[in-house]
């Protein structure tokens, strides 16, 4: 299989005069539903949609058959606005990529992010009827919105390497409980950066996408 044809989009903002910046593909395979958005590590951090943890689970997504939207946070690349590591401003964009796929992609949609965003993510899941999946990456319990992950019902998949000191493995399985809707995967010897590993993240979340 060829990789998926990426699409440059705008993702309007509302009530501002900007929009930020996305990458749009369709889901692959002869029936693709659903969707999928994927969210970047914090904008002050390296977190463009063009991270290969964000690229990875996008091409994963993608062979699940999702249609894929990963954005760039406000004042990152050439989204518009100025950059923040504010919550509530992440919500808002989070938010505006989630709108923008509502209107093309069928149910059932997934809400997806890498450490900052994996955090924005599960903030998102808990406000949308839509959204039944959340697939994390190494999301930093101390971003964790814990009232937001309790209200959310679907499935979750988290991603976590052994050696990441700013998602320890130990507070993350405390998180999720014994909640059998609740998968933790343990990528041995990578860290929150994923310099091993990234390969691991995406049979981890196809698998999970495909037969969770």
């Amino acid at each position: 299989m060829t990789r998926q044809l990426d699409k440059m989009i705008a993702i309007p903002m509302p009530g501002e005069e900007w929009a930020l910046e996305g990458v749009f593909a369709r889901g692959g395979g002869d029936a693709p539903e659903g969707g999928a958005v994927i969210a970047p590590p914090h904008p002050f951090y390296g977190g463009s949609m063009d991270s290969p943890v964000v690229a990875e689970l996008a091409w994963a997504c993608h062979r699940a058959g999702l249609a894929t939207l990963r954005f760039n946070w406000r004042g990152v690349g050439a989204s518009g606005g100025e950059p923040s590591g504010d919550a509530t401003q992440a919500d808002a964009d989070y938010a505006a990529a989630l709108a923008h796929l509502e209107a093309t992609a069928s149910d059932p949609l997934v809400a997806a992010g890498y450490s900052f965003g994996a955090a924005a993510a599960v903030r998102a899941a808990s406000r949308s009827r839509r959204v039944r999946r959340l697939l994390l990456v190494a999301p930093p319990p101390a971003l964790l919105d814990r009232d937001a992950f309790a209200a959310f019902r679907g499935r979750v998949l988290v991603i976590v390497g052994s050696e990441d000191s700013f998602a320890p493995v130990a507070e993350l399985r405390a998180g999720l409980g014994d909640d059998a809707r609740h998968r933790l995967e343990v990528i041995a010897s990578a860290d929150h950066f994923f310099g091993v590993g990234l390969a691991e993240i995406g049979r981890l979340a196809l698998d999970w996408l495909a037969n969770g």
